[in-house]
């Protein structure tokens, strides 16, 4: 079985920082795409950005200029750094990734974590 944990996130004040991990275990044998989603009270679940195994990123428009996203493949992790946070940045966020086991890839989420952006 895969799983991945998330750690991070919280409260901060619009204009500060915080930072999101999500680590992979169990049965991997290689790593594709892997992403941040977030999700806010009435909307859909939406891309924040993604950085695929071999470094590129995508970054949703919203979100430029202010988040990174990097990964340790050796690690099995992603990482967000998110800077100069605004209220609309509000949100649960989940990591993605893109795993193949044994046989085949399959896309394994993380258990959500709660990122608020209030004075």
């Amino acid at each position: 079985q895969v799983q991945l944990v998330q750690s991070g996130g919280g409260l901060v004040q619009p204009g500060g920082s915080l930072g999101l991990s999500c680590g992979a275990s169990g049965r991997i044998s290689q790593i594709g795409v892997m992403g941040w989603y977030r999700q806010a009270p009435g909307k859909q679940r939406e891309l924040v950005a993604d950085i695929t195994s071999g470094g590129s990123t995508n970054y949703d428009d919203s979100v430029k200029g202010r988040f990174t996203i990097s990964r340790d493949s050796a690690k099995n992790t992603v990482y967000l750094q998110m800077n100069s946070l605004k209220p609309d940045d509000t949100a649960l966020y989940y990591c993605k990734m893109n795993i193949r086991g044994p046989v085949v890839f399959s896309d394994y989420w993380g258990q959500g974590t709660q990122v608020t952006v209030s004075a």
